[in-house]
């Protein structure tokens, strides 16, 4: 026989299923002092390239030797983003990551940037006006040396001289109306589709997605000097000169 019980839902909390886009960090060697010059190297000087963003640690690239988790967590704090899960880890390495603090990130997916929500109709059934992406950083003045511009979540278009020891940074692409001299990095996590464009392609690096070249190799004679736009193909950097 089957019994139903009366019962009350709670006045203050509900539980409910929820999903979170992630950043991810493939942990490549347990060397905590080599990331830690490497992460110095990569985002010192960009100190609000994260925004706290939630990360998952992937450590399928680790194979099975242990990692200091406490240390590895309070380190990726200090870069702005917030270990809340790993992945891909042996038993030893979970319940490790678990004692730390950390859950079990099982199937969870990194996404390069939060995907859009679909918008619910408010009461009244109208639906609300789609959210319109945000514009491009514009840059009108040169950047000098020591200089640096970073566009979080969106494209960045200069229209002046990017002098040599000067650095433009995009999560999208980067667009350089004059000389590009100095440093371009664009598709700054993750996007593999961004393109660096430039009337005079002349840099001391450039770099999408996290694959980079530097001026210690000769550009193409190609494309030195000339307009030119740098892609990304099958995880290498293509150079190509722009028709005029």
């Amino acid at each position: 026989m089957t019994v139903t019980v009366a019962g009350r839902a709670p006045a203050s909390f509900e539980i409910k299923s929820a999903n979170l886009p992630l950043v991810a960090l493939l942990l490549k060697s347990n060397d905590l002092d080599l990331l830690a010059r490497e992460l110095q190297g990569r985002f010192g000087d960009i100190p609000d390239f994260f925004d706290h963003d939630p990360l998952v640690i992937d450590l399928a690239p680790v194979g099975d030797t242990p990692v200091d988790f406490a240390r590895l967590v309070e380190m990726l704090r200090a870069y702005r983003v917030m270990p809340v899960a790993v992945k891909g880890g042996s038993p030893e390495q979970m319940e490790a990551a678990r004692n730390a603090g950390l859950a079990d990130g099982g199937d969870a997916l990194a996404l390069s940037a939060p995907s859009a929500p679909t918008p619910a109709l408010p009461q009244g059934g109208r639906e609300e006006q789609p959210q319109i992406p945000p514009s491009a950083l514009v840059i009108d003045k040169p950047l000098r040396s020591g200089q640096q511009v970073y566009a979080r979540g969106r494209d960045v278009v200069v229209l002046a001289m990017v002098n040599a020891g000067a650095e433009v940074i995009a999560d999208g692409h980067i667009h350089v109306y004059a000389p590009l001299r100095g440093k371009a990095i664009a598709g700054a996590r993750g996007d593999a589709g961004a393109r660096i464009l430039t009337l005079c392609l002349e840099p001391e690096l450039v770099s999408i997605a996290g694959v980079y070249r530097t001026s210690e190799v000769a550009w193409p004679k190609s494309v030195r000097g000339k307009p030119a736009q740098v892609r990304l193909v099958d995880d290498k950097l293509v150079m190509e000169a722009l028709n005029s």
